[in-house]
């Protein structure tokens, strides 16, 4: 006979269950109390890491799948590159064509009242398949515009800086920005003279 009677002498499939459960967590318990102290042995002390002048973002789905979680954005200072002279810091911005922009680009993390200075470069790829990859593109290319930017064979000097890419997305915009040339010359809460605003130190006079 392949089945067998009952004499109540062995629990139910789901007390078997809740066993397997109890005898896995009393594995990882004994490793917890027998194993992780030897961890000791590889402890380092923590050393904090440099600033850095790169700005990753990505872009999540709560855990789902989906094809832009692969790409990658890089935005970065021009004057935080290691850029010799003036004239490498126009020959980048050469190369670098629309991906150049003097305010920090949108959804960059770049706050618009840090100082400008000579622009930022937003630099993307979603060409790869995981991550990894985009983001190491994007990183041999930005080293080949730094490294193509200091070359002195020829410094561009004579090229002015091509700003039609900045005019046509004011343009699109249609917030007024490229009329009378005011595409980064309009006045905003960056040019509010410092010395107005009140002393907190001091109560502000009544009007």
């Amino acid at each position: 006979m392949l089945d067998y009677d009952f004499d109540d002498d062995d629990t139910t499939s789901g007390g078997h269950l809740m066993l397997r459960q109890q005898r896995q967590t009393l594995y990882y318990l004994r490793l917890i109390e027998h194993e992780l102290p030897k961890l000791v042995a590889y402890r380092k002390p923590f050393v904090a890491p440099e600033k850095s002048p790169l700005i990753v973002r990505a872009l999540e789905y709560g855990g789902e799948d989906h094809p832009a979680t692969s790409k990658r954005v890089v935005v970065v200072a021009v004057d935080e590159l290691p850029l010799t002279d003036k004239d490498s810091v126009h020959k980048f911005k050469l190369l670098a064509g629309a991906r150049w922009s003097l305010k920090p680009p949108t959804n960059s993390g770049v706050s618009e009242l840090a100082p400008w200075g000579n622009g930022f470069v937003k630099i993307s790829c979603e060409d790869f398949l995981h991550p990894a990859q985009n983001l190491k593109w994007i990183s041999d290319t930005l080293d080949r515009l730094i490294r193509e930017a200091n070359n002195k064979k020829d410094t561009f000097k004579d090229i002015p800086q091509d700003v039609r890419h900045i005019y046509s997305v004011a343009r699109k915009s249609k917030a007024g920005e490229h009329l009378r040339g005011r595409v980064h010359a309009r006045p905003s809460i960056r040019d509010f003279p410092q010395e107005w605003l009140p002393d907190r130190n001091t109560n502000a006079p009544r009007m």
